[in-house]
């Protein structure tokens, strides 16, 4: 056993394949793909390729939310479906403005490391996805805790 730092130790990474997990399915694929070139352009590039699937992902998992907020609040008429319109479009711009972070910062540490630390837009996309969905799921908390208030008259 070697006592190398997985993170800035290029030598076990050049060994490993990329992008393809063993058995791998689509979603792992998707979730585990081939790390950009180490030129801003392609990174950049590698971001915007994942985009479309990122705001599919997130905006389904909106639907989700919303439709669950919507048969809540229609017993309790507690949001009118124009307001859950408007927090989803201010939501879609925030979480692109967010995905957005996911090349600065590539780039960023790219810069500040270069070949030191092994790329990080993988990992950077699987984190910002798991977030973006965990975030999106988050207000049906608050609209069920307020639809069993409110269905015990203590609102």
């Amino acid at each position: 056993m070697t006592n190398l730092d997985t993170l800035t130790d290029p030598t076990p990474a050049a060994e490993l394949k990329r992008g393809i997990v063993p058995g791998g399915t689509f979603l792992a694929d998707f979730l585990y793909p081939e790390p950009a070139e180490r030129r801003v352009g392609a990174m950049i590039g590698w971001w915007e390729k994942r985009r479309l699937p990122y705001n599919l992902i997130v905006g389904a998992t909106g639907l989700v939310t919303m439709t669950f907020g919507v048969a809540l609040t229609t017993v309790v008429a507690t949001l009118q479906p124009v307001d859950m319109v408007r927090m989803a479009i201010w939501w879609a711009v925030w979480a692109n403005v967010c995905y957005t972070l996911g090349p600065v910062t590539e780039i960023a540490l790219q810069k500040l490391f270069g070949g030191r630390l092994l790329p990080a837009g993988p990992l950077l996309f699987r984190a910002g996805v798991t977030v973006a969905v965990g975030v999106t799921l988050l207000p049906i908390i608050p609209i069920t805790i307020g639809f069993i208030l409110n269905f015990l008259g203590l609102v």
